[in-house]
Parts: C-alpha cells; structure tokens; sequence
C-alpha cells in the first residue's frame, strides 16, 4: 500500500499541510486523482449518501462535478489529533441553469498509518447567491497561495 505523506500522528502543521493537499485534490475535479488518498474500504458520509470503496466513491464524485459547476473550494483546519482531523470548508459552483450557490460544511477525517482516509463524514449546507456575490475568481484548479482563506474572506 502507497503512503501518502503527511502520516500520522499529525502535528498542526503536518495536519494543515493535509488540509491543503486535500483541498488541492478536490480542486483538480479528477475523480481518479482523488480517490487515490482514500482506502480501498473507505466509509463515508456525505449529505444523504453513504458511498463506501473507491469506486462508489469515484461514481459519487463524477456525479457530483457533473452537476455542480465551475467548483472552486477552500479547506481550512479546524482541529485535530494524532490520526483524525476535522476541517471547515466553503465552496461556490453554479448548476446548468446558471443558478449560483455556496455550500458550507465541516468534515470529520480518519487516517491510516499510511495517510489514506478511511473515514469520511461531510455535513453540508447550500446557500442561495448571486452571481455578484461570489468570492472564489481564481482560474479553475488549484487555488492559488495569495489568494485569501476561508477566516481571511471573514467566512
């Protein structure tokens, strides 16, 4: 089995660099890349669905870019310990109608020895806004390092 490096125990700076990585992956909206930082077991709990393994969470995420367009997110650490992390997040996308929205969520993490995931739990919330509401304008894929974080934008 491949590591993927931050491992634990984590410290706050390997746990953020975690968050980061994790971010940048979501970002990429690569259902192969992604699913490669979760084990083949892997359990999660995303809004009313429960995919478990890298394939029902491959087919998850194709569905989920399929339908939530120009995705751009922002991960931030909010606490951890030796083998778990909880993270905040933030993401804008717009559906094929062109309605905009930001979703909200806190995600709950559990690691292996070799720092793949093998407990996912999203809780997720949509909100509603305009186009000129928006926050997140970088270029789709990796958010870039200056632009601000989820405290910087005051969310």
């Amino acid at each position: 089995m491949e590591a993927r490096p931050p491992l634990p125990p984590f410290t706050a700076d390997s746990a953020a660099q975690k968050v980061r990585l994790a971010e940048d992956a979501w970002n990429s909206r690569d259902p192969d890349r992604v699913v490669q930082v979760y084990t083949e077991d892997t359990q999660w709990r995303n809004r009313a669905e429960f995919p478990v393994g890298r394939e029902q969470v491959r087919a998850f995420l194709q569905r989920k870019w399929a339908r939530e367009l120009d995705y751009r997110l922002i991960k931030e650490l909010w606490a951890h310990s030796d083998e778990r992390i909880a993270v905040r997040f933030a993401y804008e996308w717009h559906d094929d109608a062109g309605h905009w929205f930001r979703s909200y969520g806190n995600e709950n993490w559990q690691f292996n020895a070799q720092g793949l995931m093998v407990r996912r739990y999203a809780s997720i919330n949509d909100m509603p806004i305009k186009a000129s509401e928006r926050l997140f304008f970088w270029p789709l894929g990796r958010r870039p390092d200056e632009h601000p974080g989820l405290s910087e934008l005051g969310l």
